[in-house]
């Protein structure tokens, strides 16, 4: 028997809730953002999929993710992972297609598999989109990097699209969450992604932010990527700043367009030169470390 409870919530609180560090008392649910009704863009409805009857605690913690009380329902013995599945559409970035198992693989474009479970395509659709076409667009303009790191990887994705396009590069991807690192492992065999400590390999480590022996053994980094909140990004903007070679570039997403200055204030501070600040209500912002220490 599995679960279904909803609450009703902001865009913003919908696009927030798989970033949050919630606890749950027991196994955690998928979590599915919805906007059922794109004429009232703030309205949205946050669904929360569950293997067993959630309890009070459970639909509590729902609660505060919105704006309402948990509307709970049985889903009897039908797959609930393909169900959370079915409402959400692949993304389109530059040559990628990232889609869940549900939707088939596009033809002439670099595909990725990623469960639903892991909600890519709710909180971190258009900041996760972003990112891959700033990629995409790196590699066509003749960017060439060789030492590649995703801070705050989540699903991995976003390493698997630097190694596809500089298959030579090593990369690492790190998570304060261990769940996150053991998904990228198996997103990485269902995408046959290679997982190494050598170049065209990836290799994965729970790290709080920088604070990894893994991560200082890499540096410096050529090419940094993180997709997280824009409060973590303005804290992290040291040690980002220190762990990059001279010229470096700097991806960064997970904040909203109010945000773009406060988080462009904290690295330029640190010598870092604004590229590109975005577009959008979740830009994706572009910048370069000094060209010598």
């Amino acid at each position: 028997m599995s679960w279904r409870a909803t609450v009703h919530c902001t865009r913003t609180q919908a696009e927030s809730a798989p970033e949050l560090d919630i606890e749950w008392p027991d196994d955690p649910p998928v979590l599915v953002a919805d906007e059922p009704d794109p004429a009232k863009p703030d309205d949205w409805l946050l669904h929360a999929y569950f293997d067993h009857e959630p309890g009070t605690g459970e639909l509590a913690i729902l609660a505060s993710l919105g704006t309402s009380q948990p509307q709970l329902e049985a889903l009897g013995e039908q797959d609930w992972v393909t169900m959370s599945q079915q409402g959400l559409e692949p993304i389109r970035a530059g040559r990628f297609f990232v889609h869940t198992p549900t939707h088939a693989p596009l033809g002439g474009a670099i595909n990725f598999e990623i469960d639903a479970g892991l909600a890519f395509g709710t909180g971190q659709h258009a900041t996760t989109k972003g990112c891959m076409e700033a990629l995409d667009s790196l590699e066509r303009n003749g960017c060439r990097f060789a030492n590649i790191a995703d801070i705050g990887t989540g699903t991995g994705l976003l390493a698997f699209a630097g190694l596809a396009l500089w298959p030579e590069a090593k990369c690492i991807a790190t998570d304060i969450d261990p769940i996150s690192i053991d998904v990228t492992r198996d997103n990485a065999a269902i995408n046959r992604v290679k997982v190494g400590q050598h170049a065209g390999e990836l290799l994965v480590a729970v790290a709080d932010g920088m604070d990894s022996p893994l991560l200082a053994a890499r540096a410096p980094f050529d090419l940094l990527i993180a997709n997280i909140l824009a409060g973590p990004l303005i804290d992290l903007a040291p040690d980002f700043a220190k762990a990059l070679s001279p010229g470096a570039t700097v991806i960064l997403a997970g904040l909203l367009d109010t945000q773009v200055d406060a988080v462009v204030r904290a690295y330029e501070t640190q010598g870092l030169r604004s590229q590109s600040r975005g577009k959008g209500e979740w830009p994706v912002l572009q910048l370069m470390a000094p060209a010598s220490a």
